[in-house]
């Protein structure tokens, strides 16, 4: 993944068609920590020792997706945080969602 967190999230037109088939399976290959549910979304729980660990993540994320304007529904509680990602404009996976993915995984 970390060719792809050296790329920007970039926005998608109305009409790209979401990714499936084998272009989505190349990119799950490259996503081993991610969850690739029904076809139209990433999800990925992560553990941490204690809330505020957890909470520092999300506050990471959230910065992120700010920064990328990519915006994941994240998810967190006391010692775990999860964070699901699609492109809402096509309801469905891009490459885009790869790359923030793999953001993610960097931070």
């Amino acid at each position: 993944m970390t060719k792809f967190a050296n790329k920007t999230c970039v926005p998608c037109k109305s009409d790209t068609p979401p990714l499936g088939g084998e272009d989505l399976n190349a990119l799950r290959r490259q996503a081993p920590e991610w969850e690739v549910v029904e076809e139209h979304h990433l999800r990925r729980r992560l553990r941490f020792k204690n809330f505020r660990e957890a909470l520092d993540f999300v506050n990471r994320v959230g910065e992120l997706a700010e920064e990328q304007g990519h915006h994941p529904d994240v998810g967190f509680g006391w010692g775990y945080a999860e964070v699901t990602v699609w492109t809402h404009k096509i309801d469905g996976l891009t490459e885009s969602d790869f790359i923030f993915a793999a953001k993610v995984d960097a931070l």
